[in-house]
């Protein structure tokens, strides 16, 4: 696809020097637009979307400080470069402080300007997707975004909207696969801290020793292979959040540690004497019966109580079947895109499908099973035989006990079923059920209104 030109408005009362800069620019490549006077510019900018301003600062009708200011209030991301022959430090040092993105002098410098016109767009570019990219974290960790409509996730968020802006640790516990990272992320970012770092530990996938020093760094020397000092992530946490997933999984000695952090804000890396402070919020999470390990000796009782100030429960995908087609329906548009493939929707079945599995991988399962499923859909509408191995057992099931085919049905009962299994199958796509059944769209109106359908 071609790239669309970026639009520079030239704003300045010379109408030769703008013919000058308009020849320049234009052979750079650049869309072109032209003001005489300040007023105009700024109702320009009003009506259209430009990349970049090129200001004169004397002008008769508008000066170009106050273009400059209402420009800034329509459009605070327009990157607009500053023009005049009347350069001093003081005029210099006002534009840059109302917003301006450079300051240049007359006579113009073109391969100069040309230089600066380039970064000021990637400047202007790189705001506009960060902008963006946060608008869509921003949208993403949303409370109100996050999928669930059953009662359980409903008591869950509702929890969490309350307890997310304070500094309160957080436990979440849940089965693997649950979203437990995710509402992790939602946490961090509603909180006051939203402007720190989130860093995630995945407690399970450690050793003890090297646990420790991913949780607490280590000096030059602390053990054969630490050949430089190195930050541990409770550092590298500092003013934000920091994620223990699976923290049942940790020894007793490790835990030890994360109940002082808890309680003192102060450890030392491994090898070294220095106690640093740390001002860090723990947001912990697991899929173990933390009170059962207490019971068995596995788990501190003291660290469970600190880390449980407030704590949720996320129920599995079996207990909340009322969001499955939600859940498929974000998937299925997050991996139609992703792969671009042109996949509207679920068959009726597929989701039946759905609602009866029971999802022992739960939230991971459901995606994994739905992007697989995009890839593999040759039609419209994702079929059951899309779908893996183990769920062609409750395919089988109901195809025995709901064959249409069965003695004592007439050819016509027969003949409608098939209709409606294939327009089930289209999900009500009327041409493609006619191509299917090898008939023409107008037989199949007909047959419609005979059968009553």
């Amino acid at each position: 696809m071609k790239e669309q030109k970026k639009k520079i408005l030239i704003v300045d009362d010379d109408a030769a020097f703008r013919l000058t800069l308009n020849a320049t620019l234009a052979r750079a490549g650049y869309d072109i637009f032209e003001a005489g006077d300040g007023a105009d510019a700024v109702e320009m900018v009003k009506d259209a979307v430009f990349d970049l301003v090129l200001l004169d600062l004397r002008m008769k009708t508008m000066p170009g400080e106050e273009a400059l200011q209402q420009m800034k209030t329509i459009s605070p991301a327009l990157p607009v470069i500053i023009m005049t022959a009347y350069a001093t430090v003081k005029t210099a040092v006002a534009t840059l402080k109302q917003g301006a993105f450079e300051y240049l002098i007359k006579p113009l410098d073109m391969d100069e300007l040309l230089v600066v016109v380039e970064k000021a767009l990637r400047f202007y570019q790189l705001e506009s997707e960060n902008q963006a990219l946060k608008s869509r974290v921003d949208e993403q960790f949303d409370f109100d975004n996050i999928i669930g409509r059953c009662k359980k996730m409903r008591d869950v968020l509702e929890v969490l909207t309350l307890a997310a802006p304070s500094d309160a640790t957080i436990l979440i516990l849940g089965e693997s696969g649950t979203g437990k990272e995710l509402i992790a992320n939602a946490i961090h970012e509603n909180s006051f801290r939203k402007g720190g770092p989130f860093v995630k530990v995945n407690c399970a996938a450690l050793a003890e020793n090297l646990l420790e020093s991913e949780l607490f760094g280590h000096e030059r020397g602390a053990f054969t292979g630490a050949s430089s000092q190195r930050k541990g992530r409770f550092e590298l946490a500092h003013r934000g959040t920091i994620f223990l997933d699976e923290i049942g999984d940790m020894s007793l000695s490790t835990q030890a540690k994360i109940l002082r952090v808890l309680q003192e804000r102060e450890f030392e890396r491994l090898g070294g004497g220095k106690t640093l402070q740390v001002d860090v919020r723990i947001v912990a999470a697991t899929n173990c019966n933390l009170k059962a390990a207490i019971k068995d000796g596995g788990f501190r009782e003291d660290l469970y109580f600190r880390l449980s100030v407030v704590t949720v429960e996320l129920p599995p995908l079996r207990e909340r079947r009322e969001d499955i087609p939600a859940l498929a329906e974000h998937f299925l548009r997050k991996y139609a895109e992703k792969n671009q493939r042109l996949v509207k929707g679920f068959a009726p079945k597929t989701l039946d499908i759905f609602l009866r599995y029971d999802w022992p991988g739960n939230i991971r399962e459901l995606e994994n099973t739905i992007e697989r499923s995009v890839i593999l859909c040759r039609e419209e509408y994702v079929q059951p035989s899309c779908l893996p191995a183990q769920f062609q057992t409750l395919l089988g099931e109901e195809s025995a006990a709901e064959s249409g085919v069965r003695p004592g049905y007439s050819i016509r009962e027969v003949e409608k079923e098939l209709i409606l299994k294939t327009l089930e199958q289209t999900g009500g796509n009327r041409t493609r059920t006619a191509e299917i059944l090898g008939i023409t769209r107008r037989a199949l109106q007909y047959k419609l209104k005979e059968y009553e359908m």
